[in-house]
């Protein structure tokens, strides 16, 4: 199949990276590997979102300072950059909206190029944090999208897919949005069993032909949850992490016993707001 003929897709990680480890780099590289081999997609660029404080996880540092990580990261990719929009958002926003934001930024930039106007963005510029500014694209029902644009997909691992059984952690129009109307690329660990829990789901099985499964044949276990535990003992986590990213987080001595009680006792915010929709 011709290049001219292959669809052009848009990877979109959203999440806590707190902070941020090879492994979420490497979930890019085994994602783009996959789409790619299949003929019928070509990955044009990848997308870290940091999720904002909003969210109220325990033991979540600052945007501020987890932008700036996936920034030091992503600095020598050609193809990953870094995205502050959801960050900076002063309530949580679903990760829905966010693929909505995203897609229809594309189309917006798609028409900008069209008509050739000379405040067009330059593709494949990395944004800093504090170029983007606050704004909420209106809600409206999922539209076909415009021809020759790429579609945004999310990506993410077993965790995230198995996350959707969670009660009130996801509204299930959104779990269908996601799946049926822009598509999930799953890195599987060892031990997941994301083909059952496709099966065992209906929403999900109804749109299992959008949901592509990818294998980690190399397997890597690292997770931010292990790295933060190693610092509050004192542990290494040099070639655990990027080595920007290891010096930012021992220069700012980020990651400690007192940093992990954040949030402490707070409900995380999804479970809030859709707790609290569901009551009213």
């Amino acid at each position: 199949m011709e290049n001219s003929e292959k669809t052009e897709v848009v990877l979109l990680a959203c999440g806590s990276f707190n902070p941020i480890t090879n492994m979420h780099l490497r979930l890019f590289e085994l994602a783009k590997d996959y789409m790619n081999g299949t003929g019928k997609y070509k990955v044009v660029k990848g997308i870290i979102s940091p999720v904002g404080d909003a969210y109220k996880k325990k033991g979540l540092i600052p945007a501020h300072h987890r932008v700036i990580m996936a920034e030091l990261a992503t600095k020598n990719s050609k193809w990953v950059q870094v995205d502050t929009w959801e960050s900076l958002q002063n309530e949580w926003i679903e990760t829905a909206k966010v693929l909505r934001h995203h897609q229809e930024k594309l189309e917006a930039d798609r028409q900008d190029n069209q008509q050739d106007l000379p405040t067009q963005e330059k593709p494949g510029r990395k944004r800093k944090w504090t170029e983007q500014e606050q704004d909420f694209s209106p809600k409206k029902p999922l539209e076909l999208k415009t021809k020759g644009v790429p579609e945004v997909k999310l990506l993410c691992g077993a965790d995230l897919l198995e996350s959707f059984g969670i009660p009130n952690l996801w509204k299930s129009e959104d779990i269908a949005q996601i799946v049926g109307g822009y598509g999930l690329i799953c890195i599987t660990r060892a031990g997941n069993d994301a083909q059952k829990f496709i099966y065992e789901s209906d929403v999900l099985w109804k749109h299992r032909s959008n949901i592509h499964l990818v294998n980690e044949w190399i397997t890597n276990d690292i997770s931010s949850t292990k790295i933060r535990r190693a610092l509050r003992r004192g542990q290494s986590i040099r070639y655990l992490v990027p080595d920007l990213v290891y010096e930012y987080i021992e220069k700012h001595n980020l990651y400690n016993s007192e940093s992990e009680d954040r949030n402490s006792g707070v409900v995380l915010a999804p479970l809030l707001k859709n707790t609290t929709g569901a009551q009213s």
